[in-house]
């Protein structure tokens, strides 16, 4: 089956910036407190030694940490490049090839799954497939983290560090998002929404949404 085509855009992009994407990004939570402190209320919601997904890991950062945490996490992400860094970087972790739309995991089987700005590509006519694959992989009581930027128009990166490859980013609103996760099945947890820092260069708000499959 033929990939869609935002699905073939993602894998081409991250394929190409590898390298110069993991560079940039080498120590992205250091100067972000609120992201850490939601990682880890995520984890101690999981529980140690809880079975999670990180789903569109990228270079694998946000992986390891969660593993620093005491949590079971695999990786998942399109690119075989992104997939490189992640495994050099953490050799004990598994990292697999796939689609965070295609999950490939039997039902129930995950405690947790990260969706960490991995969300951010998928069209919005997508995501309610999105979510409701990841409650069916989540064990009753399992618990999703969601990270995203605020706002209603895209960013387009084109040509970044000079590669030929352009890749729209999508913001969306914390209520839209927190209204699908809940049509999907999803109880809510708590919402974060951090306001830009220009010392990092962001000029949108961070969201960061925890929902829980309830256990009934």
């Amino acid at each position: 089956m033929t990939d869609p085509d935002f699905l073939t855009a993602t894998r081409t992009f991250y394929d190409t910036v590898a390298d110069d994407y993991a560079d940039r990004f080498t120590e992205e939570l250091t100067a972000r407190p609120v992201e850490r402190a939601v990682l880890a209320v995520f984890a101690e919601l999981v529980g140690a030694g809880g079975a999670v997904a990180d789903v569109g890991c990228g270079p694998g950062r946000t992986t390891g940490r969660l593993a620093s945490m005491g949590l079971s996490v695999r990786g998942l992400d399109l690119s075989e490049s992104m997939l490189a860094i992640a495994r050099r970087e953490n050799p004990g972790l598994l990292f697999e090839q796939g689609s965070m739309l295609d999950l490939d995991l039997p039902d129930g089987a995950l405690d947790g799954v990260s969706c960490w700005y991995s969300s951010i590509h998928t069209p919005e006519d997508r995501l309610p497939g999105l979510f409701a694959g990841f409650h069916r992989v989540l064990a009753p009581g399992g618990h999703l983290l969601v990270a995203f930027q605020v706002g209603d128009e895209p960013r387009r990166h084109d040509r970044p560090w000079g590669h030929p490859v352009t890749l729209d980013f999508l913001r969306r609103r914390p209520e839209r998002v927190a209204g699908l996760l809940e049509a999907a099945g999803f109880a809510p947890h708590s919402s974060t929404v951090r306001e830009p820092d220009p010392d990092l260069g962001e000029s949108t708000p961070q969201a960061f949404l925890i929902v829980r499959r309830p256990a009934g």
